[in-house]
């Protein structure tokens, strides 16, 4: 029998926590199901499309690990093919973290938020750094986007999976609600306008008035 892909993740420790907690049968049938994934499919290359950041896991050799956010323009990280990603490195504080911990460790973790749609998607893998690939650089580079990229992240899938939403506050970007904003702001203008109105008729209502009663009196 094969190794179930999910097993990247579901180590000896894991799988007897999961045990004596009571959920390992669960994640057991799901194995054998067919469970995780390790080829990108058409939801996930979709999914992948529409983000425009990410994190980035890697470990140094001796296993420290370290965290780092990437951002660009939607759909800057790419599908090379239905195994391998993509995404150009740009110019930044040059700590260079993420390429020396890949330089001795190439396990590597996309972590990618949906957080309107409450959706994430887990990806493990192994990445590799490359500097020389002037025609590959050029295939992910936005040029509308104004940054200068420097090389390029290549990412190896081995598994990815999905989580649910529980637990997953919305989020938006200025992109996202711009539209609801402008629609608010002309719905305000419309609303002034009709009140300005409204206050000149009560004027000239009390004005009217005024000299009614001037005229009676």
């Amino acid at each position: 029998m094969s190794t179930p892909i999910s097993d990247i993740a579901f180590t000896p420790a894991v799988k007897g926590i999961q045990k004596r907690k009571g959920s390992r049968k669960g994640y057991a049938r799901m194995a054998e199901r067919g469970g995780w994934s390790d080829r990108v499919d058409s939801d996930l290359e979709a999914f992948i499309a529409e983000r425009d950041s990410f994190y980035l896991g890697t470990a140094s050799a001796d296993g420290r690990p370290y965290i780092q956010h990437r951002g660009g323009p939607k759909g800057f990280l790419k599908v090379l093919d239905e195994s391998t990603l993509a995404f150009a490195d740009f110019a930044g504080n040059r700590q260079y973290i993420s390429m020396g911990n890949l330089s001795e460790n190439d396990r590597a973790y996309l972590f990618l938020m949906d957080y309107p749609n409450r959706r994430r998607v887990k990806i493990w893998g192994r990445a590799e750094v490359v500097e020389d690939d002037a025609a590959l650089l050029d295939r992910l580079v936005d040029p509308a986007y104004d940054s200068r990229p420097e090389r390029v992240f290549v990412f190896h899938i081995e598994a990815w999976d999905t989580n649910c939403p529980q637990h997953i506050r919305p989020r938006f970007t200025e992109e996202e609600v711009a539209p609801l904003i402008e629609k608010l702001g002309r719905r305000i203008t419309d609303l002034e306008g009709e009140l300005a109105a409204l206050v000149a008729i009560d004027r000239r209502n009390t004005r009217e008035h005024e000299q009614q009663q001037g005229g009676e009196s």
